[in-house]
């Protein structure tokens, strides 16, 4: 059952390739017009399809701001972001505009903790500096003090941001031996902190005696460079920098210096801050282990995506709210 003033097929815009199978599904319950040259949207696309949708479904290579909506159709009433993050949508103008908006979150949980723990021994035992070491053809056989690096069993990791993923990098921690100090919005209830192993800290604290920091936070005003040049000033110079979040929460310019300089050991990075421009002087850093943007890129992970997007627009079909509708405040 459709709600009367809602069309029981939506017109879908979808701003990206997604897997074959989620496409499939969207052409069959929808009119969906799809993106299949893989390509972000030009502004002047994207202005065409908010003219033209009921739904939006874009992703964070979209910036869907008050600009963007004011060329919206009245028809668009909703905006169902293939994603976690929505900090490339303009919330404050979506609720003047009363579109709903929703995201897809609990699904990427697992991918991105695996990556940011593979991040998390990458970096201290230099896996990224043997590999090109071995393509280059330069290795020169096995010695005792080759391609030295740090081991992570009893070391501290400093978690920031304790959400679903940052509890998972936790959870993975456990089993390296690595001690956990996080610090969160909100401290976790005792029973969790047991469970997981983890100290709550201040951020002080945590920048000081963390051998490992994991960014695990999502990007908001509040968090935009909060890893900023006096907060790296904290770390030792023997110790790691690994983030998966969000490229905004880290003034890019102030962790390149602290790399540079040997003020911190290393570190490990899947985001930046201008994607997809990655500074050149990170490029020329070995002690960096640079990845692009692919933390939560499983097959499994892009369909479940796919299929939370499909069911927060089947349930606005239905007059029903959103299962993971960000905004509050209307249907």
């Amino acid at each position: 059952m459709t709600s009367p003033d809602r069309p029981a097929r939506p017109k879908i815009v979808v701003t990206r390739e997604l897997t074959d199978g989620v496409m499939d599904r969207m052409e069959e319950l929808f009119e969906a017009v799809l993106n299949r040259a893989d390509r972000a949207l030009t502004t002047h696309e994207l202005e065409a399809a908010v003219a033209d949708a009921d739904v939006l479904v874009p992703t964070i290579t979209d910036r869907i701001d008050a600009a963007l909506l004011q060329k919206a159709s009245p028809r668009l009433r909703m905006i169902a972001n293939f994603g976690v993050g929505v900090d490339h949508i303009d919330l404050h103008a979506c609720r003047e505009r009363k579109i709903i908006v929703t995201n897809t979150p609990g699904v990427l949980t697992e991918d991105t903790a695996d990556m940011t723990m593979a991040l998390i021994l990458s970096v201290p035992r230099r896996l990224g500096e043997g590999e090109k070491l071995m393509r280059a053809g330069q290795w020169d056989g096995w010695k005792p003090s080759g391609m030295l690096g740090h081991r992570v069993n009893g070391k501290i990791l400093g978690i920031v941001g304790m959400g679903r993923i940052g509890r998972a990098v936790a959870k993975r921690a456990q089993g390296f031996g690595i001690k956990t100090i996080y610090h969160n919005r909100h401290r976790l209830p005792e029973s969790v902190e047991a469970e997981l192993g983890a100290r709550y800290a201040d951020l002080d604290t945590l920048f000081t005696q963390s051998d490992i920091i994991s960014i695990n936070c999502p990007h908001t005003p509040d968090t935009h460079h909060l890893v900023n040049a006096q907060r790296l000033s904290q770390m030792r110079a023997d110790s790691y920098f690994v983030n998966t979040s969000r490229g905004e929460v880290v003034d890019e310019n102030a962790l390149i210096e602290a790399l540079e300089q040997g003020r911190i050991a290393g570190a490990g990075l899947d985001v930046y801050a201008n994607e997809p421009h990655v500074d050149p002087r990170l490029l020329q850093l070995s002690n960096t282990v640079l990845l692009p943007h692919m933390g939560s890129a499983t097959y499994e992970g892009r369909a479940a995506m796919g299929e939370k997007v499909i069911a927060n627009i089947r349930a606005w079909v239905d007059g029903h709210r959103p299962p993971d509708q960000v905004l509050e405040g209307w249907n």
